[in-house]
């Protein structure tokens, strides 16, 4: 066994997307970090591999618009050579063999589209997206505070006050609209605004993204809301592309941070955390090698951390059942896949890129589908006509497939994170893609044929891969007994562990999934505080 001579003043374990942020940020103020990576590529659920030969793609996350905006200034991504490109509209949802949906555009153009279903609906849009967006603007705000520590007593009531100051000043309707979105389910919310049941299917899809629920779930509402908070160049609620894939944003994160002198290490496991007299003190690696440090900040799920690399009996029993408790599990199955010509819908014929192809491709036409999908997730393991959200990203840059033909990212639900009867998702997989595939054909015929290559990635495989138990992308349902305060569990949302110099700085924390960098960015806020 070999010891590091000096102590860090930091070791992050897990090289993810919040990892890097973390790193950056706290080397940038002078302090000493090392990252240790498990795999061979810093990035975690946001890096791009080649799948077929010839053909690459994002392997897990596959698009852009939570990125926060002063973590790409911050860490100057941009000069690293990052470069997002617009979807030219949001969403197009095939309904049948002559109906489709388009979302996004421009309201003029959405309320359009919408007029095709109802005229009621097209004429409350543009309500509606203003009161989503007053919602939106004060949960933005929030999302970059530190939640208090409910241990803080008056401290942590001012810090809760000053938080929570934009929702107490608001009106009347702010404050109805903050409830109706937290405790009520997505069909609920929607059906008190829409009354066309494939408009409620275009903003419901966002409510069961990474997220193992119904529609009729309550609390779904939330996790639609959670889906506004980005914006791509300023634009409040775009969706974007990074050329390259989504490792391009972590290659990029990888050299701010080396520039500001992190040392990073891959193919680096972490077997344990040292804890000595109630105070982390480093790790020790899957190798044997012990890394001193003064602080250890975890980028990896926090069922992980206190499961497998902090020992029992360094836990409160308290502490350790609540975490017992944590709920993970997103529902999600995923697949990248190499095609010879694009998908020719029959609901909007051509082969040709068009803007129905540049953006996300959503197989969910109605609230009741995406119900039976969950209620079949259930029972059988997996729906039978599953939720598919399809990109073609390849439309918008040529980098990742050759001239003429295509990559498609394939984003799917509801799929059960453990099945039932022992079974195991290595032994079914390929069942479930078929019916994915399937799924996807019965509305481009020719797509099933246009297959050249895949990359299927069910609920097992993410976890095996990339270290996200369950399959959950978002490291934690993001049900409200997990967010804010209590993210990951209630008296420590403020990014500190239970142990002295411990730290949490992934998706874990508040305010939780996506490829945002906030987790990283305020807990390296954090790190400075107490240092």
């Amino acid at each position: 066994m070999s010891t590091t001579k000096k102590p860090y003043d930091a070791v992050i374990i897990g090289g993810g997307h919040n990892g890097l942020v973390c790193a950056y940020y706290l080397a940038k103020a002078g302090m000493r970090i090392k990252i240790c990576e498990r795999r061979s590529v810093v990035g975690g659920a946001a890096v791009t591999e080649e799948f077929h030969p010839g053909f690459k793609n994002s392997v897990a996350s596959y698009t852009v618009s939570l990125l926060n905006p002063e973590v790409i200034k911050d860490m100057r991504l941009k000069q690293y050579g990052l470069e997002i490109v617009k979807r030219p509209i949001s969403n197009f949802l095939p309904i049948d063999d002559s109906t489709y949906l388009k979302l996004g555009g421009g309201l003029e153009q959405t309320q359009e589209e919408f007029r095709k279903f109802s005229t009621r609906d097209a004429e409350r849009l543009p309500e509606y997206y203003d009161r989503i967006e007053a919602v939106a603007d004060v949960l933005r705000d929030i999302s970059t505070k530190t939640p208090p520590n409910t241990k803080g007593g008056i401290r942590a009531a001012l810090q809760a006050a000053i938080q929570l100051w934009p929702v107490a000043r608001g009106s009347n309707q702010l404050h109805q609209d903050l409830l109706d979105l937290f405790t009520k389910s997505a069909r609920s919310f929607l059906d008190a605004w829409f009354e066309n049941e494939h408009v409620k299917a275009a903003f419901g899809f966002d409510a069961i993204v990474g997220n193992y629920a119904s529609p009729d779930t309550p609390g779904s509402a939330y996790v639609l809301l959670h889906h506004v908070f980005g914006e791509v160049d300023g634009e409040k609620g775009a969706w974007g592309h990074a050329i390259g894939g989504m490792g391009s944003i972590t290659q990029a994160m990888r050299q701010a941070c080396e520039d500001q002198g992190v040392e990073i290490a891959t193919d680096a496991s972490v077997a344990n955390v040292i804890v000595e007299k109630g105070a982390a003190k480093g790790i020790v690696l899957d190798s044997g090698e012990t890394i001193q440090a003064k602080r250890v900040i975890s980028n990896v799920n926090p069922a992980l951390l206190y499961g497998k690399l902090i020992a029992e009996t360094e836990l409160e029993p308290e502490f350790k059942r609540r975490m017992d408790g944590y709920k993970n599990g997103s529902g999600t199955f995923r697949m990248n896949i190499a095609l010879s010509e694009l998908p020719d819908f029959t609901a909007l014929p051509g082969k040709e890129p068009a803007e129905h192809h540049q953006c996300g491709i959503v197989i969910a036409p109605t609230l009741d589908y995406m119900d039976r999908a969950y209620i079949d997730a259930k029972l059988h393991g997996w729906s039978r006509a599953p939720i598919v959200e399809m990109l073609i990203p390849s439309t918008l840059d040529d980098s990742l497939a050759p001239e003429g033909q295509h990559v498609a990212s394939l984003f799917c639900q509801q799929f059960a994170p453990v099945l039932a009867d022992g079974q195991s998702w290595h032994d079914v997989k390929d069942a479930a893609a078929q019916t994915i595939i399937d799924t996807v054909t019965a509305h481009a015929p020719n797509f099933a044929d246009a297959i050249v290559g895949t990359m299927i990635l069910s609920p097992l495989d993410l976890e095996e891969k990339l270290s996200l138990v369950g399959g959950d992308i978002m490291h934690g349902v993001m049900s409200l007994d997990q967010m804010w305060a209590a993210r990951p569990v209630m008296n420590h949302g403020d990014y500190r562990g239970p142990l002295k110099g411990l730290y949490m700085c992934g998706a874990g924390a508040h305010p939780g999934g996506g490829v945002t960098g906030l987790p990283g960015r305020n807990a390296a806020r954090e790190v400075l505080r107490d240092k």
